[in-house]
């Protein structure tokens, strides 16, 4: 991976050359607050979660489009339980996540004072931050608006690098970065590679969906220097895993920049709930994981970590 750290190097002292380089992080607020109450376990609250309850026409219409209507109306109850939601452990109502929302809101207000670039950051940023990392066991970690965001943001990064070591001019192909994308990949991986293609920074391959022969044969004929591999680490639609142990194997031997969504394994898979590359035992293996924190984390955002 030493190529990929000289050409971060060299794009980032290209934007320091031209002063475009700013803190991304300028301000926190003082003083830390005290740790949360921790998860100890299934609750009331847990069922309460997931319980909705429907206006009877709506019920009855739904009923009705799955071929389950019985005609005995007394028999229909109007609750329900929810199986498709994201929020996987019942965090968002769980007690210690009310309070903690309660005292962040007595402490620090309600709603942003201005971008992160700007006045926007505060100490819960920075904890939130600083945890991630700590549960991806990487270095560091970018809180963004939505997983949505995030995707956009890594491949709009992945591909100006290649701008800026292009000299003030779009790069030739054989000077874009090649991105290889499975082709199951969630749609926010999917524009953010569509927008930097258009922009004439990456060019992009679809390999089939979990094959890592065709990744291989791909690879193999590429002759563009700086490879990327982005993939989903658990396809939700489908409720298969990436294969990251052959990934990791395929990175060794072609020395790309692995990039995984592990929006649903987080907070899900590995004992710690690391995600899919804990489970599979491959952490250090991982250069940049883009994360949720609208599906098991019970709240709102996403976030980037990296080595």
């Amino acid at each position: 991976m030493a190529q990929w750290d000289a050409l971060v190097d060299a794009a980032l002292a290209r934007l320091a050359s031209r002063n475009l380089l700013r803190a991304t992080r300028p301000i926190a607020l003082a003083p830390p607050p005290a740790p949360p109450e921790t998860f100890a376990g299934p609750g009331p609250w847990d069922r309460a979660a997931v319980e909705i309850q429907l206006d009877r026409a709506t019920l009855h219409q739904w009923l009705a489009e799955g071929g389950e209507a019985t005609g005995q109306e007394e028999e229909v109850d109007e609750k329900l339980i929810l199986f498709s939601g994201n929020d996987y452990m019942g965090l968002s109502s769980h007690p210690a996540i009310r309070k903690a929302a309660v005292k962040a809101a007595q402490e620090y207000g309600m709603g942003p004072r201005g971008s992160a670039l700007i006045c926007g950051y505060t100490t819960y940023h920075k904890l939130v931050e600083e945890s991630l990392a700590e549960l991806k066991k990487k270095e560091d970690c970018l809180l963004c608006p939505t997983g949505f965001s995030a995707n956009m943001a890594v491949m709009t990064a992945l591909g100006s690098v290649s701008s800026l070591l292009s000299v003030g001019r779009k790069p030739a192909e054989g000077e874009r970065i090649a991105v290889f994308s499975d082709a199951l990949n969630h749609a926010s991986i999917i524009d953010g590679i569509r927008l930097v293609e258009r922009q004439q920074e990456v060019v992009a391959f679809v390999y089939k969906h979990c094959d890592m022969h065709h990744l291989d044969f791909l690879l193999s004929s590429c002759s563009i220097e700086k490879k990327v591999v982005v993939t989903d680490s658990l396809f939700s639609m489908d409720g298969d895993f990436a294969p990251l142990p052959e990934l990791v194997k395929l990175r060794r031997k072609y020395g790309f920049l692995l990039v995984i969504d592990d929006a649903h394994g987080t907070l899900v898979c590995g004992e710690n709930g690391g995600g899919a590359p804990e489970l599979f035992g491959c952490e250090n293996d991982i250069d940049i994981s883009v994360g949720t924190l609208s599906k098991a984390a019970g709240c709102q955002g996403g976030f980037i970590v990296c080595r």
